[in-house]
């Protein structure tokens, strides 16, 4: 897979949690033998859905990962803003074809977020948004290579 690009869209607004979930991606991007990655970042997770749909449509990537985290406050912006990126992200891929992973944390607590990132204690949200877009262009690949008529064959 080394001759695929991959877009990383970073949001930047807690960036210890960007960084650790920058880290596990390209973790797991070398594991899958990925070495082209170009790193695309914005302030917030609000701003992923824009950049991942002009990654996604400059026909440049293979696939495209959107890390960010939003942590829960004291007002309705946490609900609004994960629910338009998750939604804005599903878009992207939906409309262009382009995998597009949600990477994003939502979480409570900055300590919750700290479990769920590179050196954490739970699963690593960055290594698992590459090998769940990495899935999707798996399937993607196998099935534009199998190209032919579907059911069956009539005889004369």
């Amino acid at each position: 897979m080394s001759e695929r690009r991959i877009a990383l869209c970073v949001a930047r607004f807690y960036g210890e949690l960007a960084d650790r979930l920058e880290q596990g991606a390209r973790a797991a991007l070398a594991d899958a033998g990925v070495t082209e990655i170009d790193v695309h970042e914005v302030p917030g997770a609000f701003e992923l859905p824009l950049v991942a749909k002009y990654a996604a449509q400059s026909n440049r990537y293979a696939a495209v990962i959107c890390l960010g985290a939003v942590i829960r406050g004291e007002t309705d912006h946490y609900r609004y803003v994960c629910g338009e990126a998750a939604r804005g992200i599903q878009q992207v891929q939906l409309e262009t074809g382009v995998p597009c992973a949600f990477g994003v944390l939502t979480v409570d607590t900055l300590e919750q977020g700290l479990d769920r990132v590179t050196g954490g204690t739970k699963r690593d949200t960055g290594r698992h948004a590459v090998e769940a877009a990495l899935a999707s262009l798996a399937v993607k690949e196998r099935l534009s290579a199998r190209r032919g008529t579907a059911g069956f064959a009539a005889s004369a």
